[in-house]
Parts: structure tokens; sequence; C-alpha cells
């Protein structure tokens, strides 16, 4: 999968929270969403008891020993889900600075090598302009690209 999309961890993590696998769906990671909130829904009835259960559901708090299977697998989702943010902003870094050394272009025949001095805003059309950051058409009567968030600047407008 080649969408490595800048995510921020802590909204993962409170998704995760929220409701099980719902963090990993923000991440766009379904089959490890789908398998978290399976894993929580099957700790729930299997470990869980009965009575915790009718008790949360008429307002009583249940005994912490009788949740804290169903915690614990709750909290490594969270985990997860944080890990994975992570580990998809450092690749989405990666991918980026690949595409702008990509750019650069090759060395003149002096030697020396030919780099734009700073990423300007590209008109691709009347009703487009291309986002330096990622290379998309965005609109040009927003001052930021509505697919990375990056400020496209003056020149953009």
């Amino acid at each position: 999968m080649t969408d490595h999309t800048r995510r921020r961890p802590w909204l993962a993590a409170l998704l995760a929270l929220v409701v099980s696998g719902l963090g990993h769906a923000y991440l766009r990671r379904w089959a490890r969403a789908f398998g978290w909130y399976v894993a929580v829904t099957a700790v729930v009835f299997v470990f869980v008891p009965e009575s915790a259960i009718s008790g949360v559901l008429a307002g009583e708090p249940p005994p912490l020993r009788d949740v804290a299977p169903a915690a614990a697998v709750v909290g490594a989702s969270v985990i997860d889900a944080y890990v994975v943010a992570l580990r998809n902003n450092r690749e989405h870094e990666r991918e980026r600075d690949a595409a702008r050394s990509s750019d650069a272009t090759e060395p003149t025949a002096g030697g020396t090598v030919d780099r734009p001095a700073a990423p300007s805003t590209e008109t691709t059309s009347d009703e487009t302009v291309r986002c330096p950051e990622c290379g998309k058409d965005t609109d040009p009567t927003v001052d930021f690209c509505q697919w990375c968030a990056e400020p496209l600047g003056d020149d953009a407008t």
C-alpha cells in the first residue's frame, strides 16, 4: 500500500480508545482495524462476566478485575494505532524526501548540480494550482493544499 499521507498519532490513539479499530480505520489499515475490533469483541464476550456487562448497561461501575482483560486488549490496540501512525509518518517522510531528491536535475557539464532555489506553485489551468509539496492539483481559492494541508504561499492566489 503506497498511501502514506501524514497522520496524527495522537488522534489515531484517541480514536482507538473510543471505539476499538477506529484508530486503525483512520490510518486506512482496514484489515488491522477489523482485526482489533474482533479481538476486543471476542475478549469481552469470552472473558468479561455477564454480570459485569449488565452492570455497565445499568450504569454501575464494574469491578476492575472483571474488565481487566478487555482493558488490556483495548490498551494494546491504542498503542498499536499510535505506533502504526508513527511508522506511517516516517514512511511518508522517506517518500517525500525521495521525491524531492529525484526532482534535482543531473549534473551539468561543469560538474555542478542545478537545483531549484525554492518550490513554487505552478498553475496548471485557470481553475487549479499544483501543490509544491505533494504535486496534486488544488483549489486556488484556498491558501493551503486540501490533500496534504501544506500552505501554498502568496503566489498561489
